[in-house]
């Protein structure tokens, strides 16, 4: 067994520290030490976005991230994206219109599209199918996908859905 390192970080959030090996993926720790199962283990390879979460921001895929480059980060994980109980916008779009079957895929399609709407807040169409490209779906089309992210960032922005 490899050293353990001692990691402080913040979690949607809150201040959070844990012990990791240094070979853990950031997904690892995730779901294997902190109890967030949101994140997906879809490929871990980078493929699939099953596993995405913000990073700083930074949309990323927790699989391909070491636990201990968590170290003074701001992680956020679709634990995070509804808040005290009330569904973000997203969130409810997607139950909306259907942009979901089985669910292994559907919190990385949601944390790319909080990305993708932090970055952009009225994206056209052919944006959001090429940002959501990282994210691969195999039980739904991804048309109810785009017309969520669609109606969310409409009902963000005040338009009447």
């Amino acid at each position: 067994m490899s050293k353990r390192h001692h990691v402080t970080t913040t979690i949607n959030g809150e201040e959070s520290d844990f012990l990791c090996e240094p070979r853990q993926s950031l997904l690892e720790v995730l779901r294997d030490v902190l109890k967030l199962t949101g994140a997906k283990e879809g490929c871990n390879d980078g493929n699939c976005g099953a596993c995405s979460v913000l990073v700083d921001g930074v949309l990323v895929d927790s699989c391909c991230v070491l636990g201990v480059e968590a170290e003074g980060k701001q992680i956020d994980t679709i634990e995070g994206m509804a808040v005290n109980g009330e569904l973000h916008p997203l969130q409810k779009a997607f139950l909306e219109e259907t942009g979901m079957q089985c669910g292994i895929c559907t919190p990385g399609f949601l944390m790319s599209s909080k990305a993708l709407l932090e970055k952009n807040p009225q994206p056209d169409e052919a944006e959001i199918r090429h940002w959501l490209a990282g994210n691969l779906c195999r039980c739904t089309g991804y048309d109810k996908i785009i017309r969520a992210v669609q109606r969310a960032a409409n009902e963000m922005a005040g338009e009447k859905v």
